[in-house]
């Protein structure tokens, strides 16, 4: 998921508030990251965009947002979805349309893996039913493209709290704690109380 997102994501969109050497949390070596760095990048520097805010406001109608907490803000389910809803669009300056996000300005980026999908708009007793179809394959099968947003999504999810796992582990910790603290507290009491009762 790191990897497609540096390699793909980070063309237009930064992640400023995620700086490459998190991605050691996540058990990637430092040599690994080297290999991902844009040129000129250190290890602590920014995910920072390849192409300038004024540059993709030109190209697209509208500079990209910063991906560092959208994961937070909208949900790994609708991310996942979002990645999954591209269809072609003719209409659209891009060529392309999101089911989940209509007339967004972004491309499909990963319509290579993906392939091409159709909306088949169908009447069910009165009622629209919205249906994307395959009719181009990509480089990847629907459950490898599938496999694929996954990752990229769990990258997303990690990136958008990186100490989630931390916080998780203090969490029993204190938990932990707590029940000692009980089981003394119970034992004081017993202590104090035996010669009143």
């Amino acid at each position: 998921g790191a990897k497609l997102f540096t390699s793909t994501c980070l063309a237009c969109h930064s992640a400023a508030y995620m700086r490459y050497n998190r991605l050691t949390d996540i058990g990637m070596t430092k040599d690994e990251i080297k290999a991902m760095l844009p040129e000129g990048g250190k290890l602590g520097s920014t995910m920072q965009a390849a192409m300038d805010a004024a540059s993709a406001k030109m190209a697209y109608g509208v500079a990209p947002p910063d991906l560092s907490v959208t994961s937070r803000v909208r949900g790994a389910d609708w991310l996942y979805t979002y990645f999954r809803g591209f269809y072609k669009d003719p209409a659209k300056a891009s060529g392309w349309n999101n089911v989940i996000f209509p007339n967004v300005a972004m491309p499909h980026m990963l319509a290579a893996m993906q392939g091409e999908q159709e909306l088949r708009v169908e009447n069910h007793g009165g009622h629209e039913v919205k249906k994307l179809v395959l009719v181009t394959p990509g480089s990847m099968s629907p459950a490898e493209y599938d496999a694929t947003v996954a990752d990229l999504v769990n990258y997303m999810e990690f990136m958008g709290e990186p100490a989630k796992l931390v916080r998780y582990d203090l969490g029993y910790i204190v938990l932990g704690f707590l029940f000692i603290l009980l089981l003394l507290t119970y034992a004081l009491k017993k202590e104090y109380w035996k010669d009143v009762h």
